[in-house]
């Protein structure tokens, strides 16, 4: 049964699929980052009373399974998530800074998509990417 989230003048189950990555696709979230890159965006979500359902951290791409209230656009969430995560990036890891030009950690776009009926097997294939990335892989050495 879906839990539906109630507020004012509206109940709501808004869930998107949230897909963004590092400028350049750099192989950036690694090592100490990618262990606390989970830990930034949950504080990021509460300040906005978003909630992170689920979230996997590769080490080119972000996926993120996402409760966004109606009052709040998906765009303005995911500039904000990208902005004030690059910032707090930049100041408590300096080396990143480095690879970078600016302070552009994340590249421009993103991927988005609903989530309906489907919500378990979104969930498992964010939980099990790696896994999924390593057979796509082995499947391209193997038909070389």
């Amino acid at each position: 049964m879906r839990d539906w989230q109630c507020q004012a003048h509206v109940k709501h189950y808004c869930r998107y699929h949230v897909v963004f990555l590092p400028k350049y696709r750099k192989k950036a979230l690694f090592g100490a980052l990618r262990r606390e890159i989970g830990a930034i965006f949950r504080d990021l979500c509460c300040q906005k009373g978003i909630e992170l359902v689920e979230g996997y951290a590769m080490r080119d791409h972000i996926h993120m399974l996402l409760m966004i209230p109606p009052r709040l656009s998906v765009s303005n969430t995911v500039g904000f998530l990208k902005g004030k995560s690059a910032i707090q990036t930049f100041r408590k890891y300096k080396h990143v800074q480095r690879n970078f030009t600016g302070r552009h950690f994340w590249a421009r776009g993103y991927c988005v998509s609903t989530v309906g009926l489907d919500e378990q097997m979104i969930r498992e294939y964010i939980k099990n990417q790696e896994v999924e990335e390593r057979r796509q892989e082995q499947m391209q050495l193997a038909g070389l």
